[in-house]
């Protein structure tokens, strides 16, 4: 095969994308996706330096390596920022290239961005059809405090990249038990400690409970998995802070934010306890004048976060009720639990947290609320037709299917795969279907009723000719 063969090959694969998808998805996929760098780019000259507290430590990083490694907001390395260094890294070694000016600052956010925006869509179509990943894409894009931050040079837009890009390795870990896709979301969880430090933690409860809870592996397995990823965590968030621990004091700046030159004072306290219980030494002091459950919803965050978080927790709930009988390992639940618990778990902290706190942070909750959007409306929408559960699953595993026959008066409920789309028809312990006697009867019927055809995962049935 030449060079020219195999060029044009990965080009058509990538614009035909995944084999089984319609010949529109993909470029259904690349117009958003192109429109969403188009929105995030147009104009950022307008915001000048932005975040220039960021943009001074970026400059420094283009003059002295050493700057760029401990994140100095100065060239002589007095003092570092008071944030760990890797949101500034990309955009330092950007200025390097291009120069220092706010092109050169603010489209890196831009990208990551728009890699948010595809990350987001290849997480939710594991699970889910085309259509409902472009939901959840376009929903993250078009979301206000999205289309701020990713414009913005704060630590930010790399935190929420590198954090949807840990779900979706959970999303492929949950498949098939992959310690390889476990170990690279831990991984990208602790890159965004050097982000953001503890703020980054707040999904690690949630992937911590979701795996152990729904791989399709033995207990024994998934608790050594479990250490392997706990110790990527450690060393993909701990190696620059012992960096830090080992250069002497001489040798470096001085911590930012720190009362006694230590990263681990400032990411326990200034950036991690005391924002939680408002006790910041050289922080901003109490601003807990609107903590509470409706914080969310108040004037200076609603219109950034809360358009569409009530419909995505209408849409968890959703979700999680209509594959409340669904198997252990089931992915589609799995994932429900996954965006899920991020989403709850960051607002409820976000909500509540004493300490500063600023409308911006809300941002980290833009991929949970665009991904149970897309994931909540393939649901709702395949069982509208079908009545069933775990209908949008994309294809994967057994399907469930409901059938309501009217004119009957009978509620049915079988549960099909695509080789035996009249498998089982009620529950019980009668002969031939494994359900009762009535069953049975129940299941001919179907099967002399209805013609049942499978068309991607999904079991649709219709009326067999003569049956009317």
């Amino acid at each position: 095969m030449t060079t020219l063969q195999r060029t044009t090959g990965r080009a058509t694969a990538l614009w035909r994308g995944r084999v089984d998808d319609p010949s529109r998805a993909r470029p259904a996929l690349l117009a958003p996706l192109s429109a969403t760098g188009v929105l995030y780019v147009w104009g950022l000259g307008a915001s000048g330096w932005a975040n220039a507290f960021y943009s001074e430590a970026v400059q420094a990083g283009t003059v002295s390596w050493k700057a760029f490694l401990f994140g100095s907001s100065d060239a002589a390395g007095a003092i570092t920022v008071d944030k760990p260094p890797g949101a500034l890294w990309p955009v330092a070694l950007s200025a390097r290239i291009f120069g220092v000016n706010s092109w050169s600052i603010l489209v890196p956010q831009a990208l990551m961005g728009v890699a948010t925006v595809g990350v987001l869509h290849a997480a939710v179509r594991r699970r889910f059809p085309a259509w409902a990943a472009l939901l959840a894409g376009a929903a993250l894009a078009v979301t206000p405090v999205a289309a701020l931050m990713f414009r913005f040079n704060n630590p930010d837009a790399l935190l929420v990249l590198l954090l949807t890009l840990g779900a979706y390795g959970m999303t492929r870990a949950q498949e098939d038990a992959s310690t390889r896709w476990l170990v690279f979301a831990a991984s990208c969880v602790g890159a965004g400690f050097l982000a953001k430090m503890l703020q980054a933690f707040l999904v690690v409860p949630v992937f911590a409970v979701v795996y152990p809870v729904t791989a399709p592996t033995p207990v024994r397995r998934r608790l050594w998995q479990l250490l392997l990823a706990g110790a990527a965590l450690l060393v993909s968030a701990g190696w620059w802070v012992a960096a830090v621990a080992l250069v002497p004091a001489s040798s470096r700046p001085y911590v930012g934010g720190s009362q006694h030159d230590s990263v681990l004072e400032v990411a326990l306290g200034y950036n991690g306890l005391g924002r939680l219980n408002g006790a910041e030494t050289g922080g901003l002091g109490n601003l807990d004048q609107d903590a509470g459950w409706d914080r969310m919803f108040g004037p200076a965050i609603g219109g950034q976060i809360a358009w569409l978080l009530p419909a995505a927790l209408i849409l968890l709930a959703a979700g999680l009720w209509a594959t409340r009988r669904s198997p252990r390992p089931d992915p589609v639940r799995a994932a429900f639990a996954l965006w899920g618990g991020w989403l709850l778990v960051t607002a409820a902290v976000f909500s509540f947290m004493r300490g500063i706190f600023h409308e911006p942070y809300t941002v980290a909750l833009a991929p949970a609320v665009a991904a149970l959007v897309g994931m909540g409306a393939a649901v709702l929408w395949a069982r509208r037709c079908c009545g069933g559960r775990g209908a949008a699953a994309g294809g994967r595993g057994d399907v469930g299917v409901g059938v309501r026959a009217a004119g009957a008066g009978v509620g049915l409920e079988p549960l099909a795969g695509p080789g035996d789309p009249h498998g089982r028809v009620g529950r019980g312990g009668g002969p031939g279907t494994g359900g009762s006697d009535a069953a049975q009867r129940i299941t001919a019927w179907v099967a002399a009723t209805f013609t049942a055809t499978t068309v991607g995962g999904a079991t649709l049935y219709d009326l067999a000719p003569g049956a009317a």
